[in-house]
C-alpha cells in the first residue's frame, strides 16, 4: 500500500551548498518537485528542503529551514549527514508517479562531489590530509602592514585597510607547485626560479659564494694597503697630516766665558788664514794678530817661500782679505812675523804665561786644517817641556828648529801651523807648530794627520822672538859658547874636540870658558833637570833669554861638579 507524501520534495532529496538537489529520483515529467497547489502566483514555489538520512518519506515530518550563509559570496550550506549512517534509499517510482519500492542509494545515478565549505585558496593549498604526509608545508602567511590611519601616502599607495593582493606566481617549476616555496624569503613572497633544478641552484649558490669571497679578498687588499700607508706615515712622520715639531726658545745671553763656545767667540776675531805663494811653491797656514798696527805671528815654515819674492795673502775671520809682507823669521825657533797695512778694526789676542800652564789644563786650538778656516778643536795640555826638533830638509841644519814644546791632544792638522793654542781665559799660551809623525816630530806641512800628539811653541819664547823680529828684523839665540859632539851616544851632551872650520870647541872668553868647561866634558843636567843628548841641551838653553843664569852639572874623568853661568847672545848667521 502506497503511503502519501507531501508535495514539493521527493524522498531522499539532499540539497547542496548552492541550493541544488543531489541524488534525487527523477519524476515523470522531468521534475523532481512540484509546486504546491495552494501557492499563489508571485510567491516562492520552492519547498524548504527536508532533512536527509531517512529511508522513506515521512508525511509527519516537518520541513526544516536552513540558515542563510554567513560568508559573503558563498552558497547556502546544508546539513551533511554523518558518515556512519547507513546508505540512504529512495522509493522506486511507479508508472503512475507514486513510489512503489525502496531502491538503495548506491544504485542511483552518481552525484557531484560536494564542494568545500571555505573560499578558494589563492595559494592552491591542498586540504589537510591530502595528498599525504609527504605534502610540503604551506607558506608562512603574515599580515601585510598597512599605514596608520591619517598617514600621508604618496599617489598610488593603497588606502588604509585595503588588502594587498597576493603575489602572482611565476609559473610552473620543476618539483611541483610547491617547488617554488622558500621559507627564508620575505613574508608573503614566493621564489620564482628562472629555470633548472637543484643542480643549477647549487651552482648559483657557489657562484654567489665565489663573488663574496672575491669581494672579501679585494676589501682585504685595499684595507692592507691603506693600513700600510697609514702605518708608514705614523712611523715616519708621526701622523697623517702635516708635521710641525715643537721647538724650545733659544738660550738667552752669552755662553759661559770659560766654555769652548765662549773661548772660541773671543778668539776667532783675532785669527787669520795665510795663503803663501813663491818660488819654492805655496803654503797654507794660520796666524793671529799681535797688535793694532797689523803685526801677525805665524810659523817660519809657513812663510818661508815668501822670502824669495813670493806673496802673502791674509784672510780675516769676517772674510776680508789683505796683502801682507814678511817682517822677519827665525828657522831655529820656527817663528815669523808678517804685517798687513791699511786694515782697521783688528782684534789682537792677549798673551798668557806658558810657565804657569799645568798638565791637564783645558786648551782650545784654532786654525785652518786642510784650508778649512776658523776650525775649533779642544783638548788638554798633555805634557810640558817636550824637547822636539823639526825641519832639517836643507841638510845643513840651518832649518832645524829646537823647541821645548807644550804637548796637547787637541786635534792639530796641516793648516793649523802658526795658529794659537789658548787657555780657558782665551789667552794665547802656545803657537801650534808640529805633530807626531812616523819618523818623529814633524812640521804640519806634511801630509800626515793628527794622532792626538800635537806640539806648540811656548808663548814666553814666542813673545821674545816676535819682539826681536818686529824691532830688529832678526832674533838672537842664547848660547853658552861651546860646540857639541852630536854623534855622542852616551847620556848627556858632550863638548866636541873642535868647532866648525877647525876652531876650538870652547869659545874663548865665552860663558863656558869663564866657568872652566873644557873639551870632552859631559853636561848631564840643566837647573837640576837631566839631559839625554846634545839636542836636549840646545832646547833647554833656547828656552831662555840671553843674560839668564843657568846651573849646569858637568862630569870630567868620572867626577861631577856644578857650575853657574850667564847665557850669552849670538845673531843667527
Amino acid at each position: 500500500m502506497d503511503k502519501a507524501k507531501p508535495t514539493g520534495t521527493p524522498d531522499g532529496t539532499v540539497p547542496d551548498a548552492t541550493g541544488d538537489s543531489h541524488g534525487t529520483a527523477a519524476e515523470p515529467g522531468g521534475s523532481a518537485t512540484a509546486p504546491d497547489a495552494s501557492t499563489s502566483p508571485g510567491t516562492d514555489t520552492r519547498t524548504p528542503p527536508r532533512p536527509v538520512g531517512l529511508t522513506k518519506a515521512d508525511p509527519a515530518a516537518e520541513p526544516v529551514e536552513v540558515a542563510a550563509p554567513t560568508v559573503p559570496g558563498q552558497a547556502e550550506e546544508a546539513a551533511v549527514p554523518p558518515a556512519t549512517e547507513p546508505p540512504a534509499t529512495v522509493p522506486a517510482p511507479r508508472a503512475g508517479g507514486a513510489p512503489d519500492a525502496v531502491v538503495p542509494a548506491q544504485q542511483q545515478a552518481p552525484a557531484e562531489r560536494p564542494r568545500p565549505l571555505h573560499a578558494p585558496d589563492p595559494y592552491s593549498t591542498p586540504p589537510y590530509g591530502e595528498p599525504g604526509p609527504w605534502a610540503p608545508a604551506p607558506p608562512v602567511q603574515r599580515p601585510v602592514p598597512t599605514p596608520a590611519h591619517g598617514t600621508y601616502l604618496p599617489p598610488g599607495t593603497p588606502a588604509h585597510g585595503t588588502p594587498v593582493p597576493p603575489v602572482p606566481e611565476a609559473g610552473p617549476a620543476q618539483g611541483g607547485e610547491w617547488g617554488r616555496y622558500d621559507p627564508w624569503a620575505a613574508p608573503g613572497a614566493l621564489v620564482a626560479e628562472s629555470g633548472g633544478g637543484p643542480g643549477e641552484r647549487r651552482r648559483e649558490r657557489r657562484a654567489g659564494r665565489g663573488r663574496l669571497v672575491g669581494a672579501a679578498l679585494v676589501l682585504a687588499l685595499v684595507a692592507g694597503a691603506v693600513g700600510g700607508y697609514v702605518g708608514m706615515r705614523l712611523e715616519r712622520h708621526g701622523g697623517l697630516g702635516t708635521v710641525e715639531l715643537e721647538q724650545t726658545s733659544g738660550q738667552a745671553g752669552e755662553r759661559a766665558p770659560d766654555s769652548v763656545a765662549g773661548i772660541a767667540a773671543r778668539t776667532l776675531p783675532g785669527v787669520v788664514t795665510l795663503h803663501v805663494s813663491g818660488g819654492d811653491g805655496g803654503a797654507l797656514g794660520t796666524g793671529f794678530v799681535l797688535d793694532g798696527r797689523g803685526h801677525i805671528l805665524t810659523n817660519q815654515h809657513v812663510v818661508e817661500s815668501a822670502s824669495d819674492g813670493g806673496s802673502i795673502r791674509v784672510t780675516f775671520n769676517g772674510g776680508e782679505t789683505a796683502r801682507a809682507r814678511l817682517v822677519g823669521g827665525d828657522p831655529g825657533y820656527d817663528l815669523a812675523v808678517v804685517k798687513v797695512s791699511g786694515v782697521s778694526g783688528l782684534t789682537p789676542l792677549p798673551l798668557g804665561d806658558s810657565d804657569d800652564v799645568r798638565v791637564g789644563d783645558p786648551v782650545v786650538a784654532i786654525g785652518a786644517p786642510f784650508d778649512l778656516a776658523n776650525t775649533v778643536t779642544s783638548g788638554i795640555i798633555s805634557a810640558k817641556e817636550r824637547p822636539i826638533t823639526a825641519g832639517g830638509e836643507k841638510g845643513d841644519g840651518t832649518d832645524i828648529s829646537y823647541v821645548d814644546a807644550l804637548q796637547t791632544d787637541a786635534p792639530i792638522n796641516p793648516g793649523n801651523s802658526g795658529g794659537p793654542l789658548v787657555d780657558e781665559r782665551a789667552r794665547v799660551i802656545g803657537i801650534n807648530s808640529a805633530i807626531h809623525a812616523a819618523g818623529g816630530p814633524a812640521r804640519q806641512d806634511d801630509s800626515a794627520g793628527s794622532v792626538g800628539l800635537g806640539f806648540a811653541i811656548p808663548v814666553n819664547q814666542a813673545k821674545r822672538v816676535a819682539e826681536e823680529l818686529i824691532n830688529h828684523g832678526r832674533a838672537t839665540h842664547p848660547v853658552i859658547g861651546v860646540t857639541l859632539d852630536m854623534g855622542y851616544e852616551g847620556e848627556g851632551a858632550k863638548v866636541g874636540g873642535e868647532a866648525a872650520g877647525g876652531g876650538p870647541a870652547v869659545t874663548p872668553g865665552g860663558p863656558a870658558d869663564r866657568t872652566d868647561i873644557a873639551a870632552g866634558d859631559v853636561i848631564t843636567e840643566v837647573d837640576g833637570v837631566p839631559v839625554a843628548s846634545g839636542e836636549e841641551l840646545i832646547i833647554k838653553i833656547r828656552s831662555h833669554r840671553p843674560g839668564d843664569r843657568l846651573a849646569l852639572t858637568v862630569e870630567r874623568d868620572g867626577e861631577s861638579r856644578r857650575v853657574t853661568l850667564e847665557l850669552g847672545s849670538s845673531d843667527p848667521s
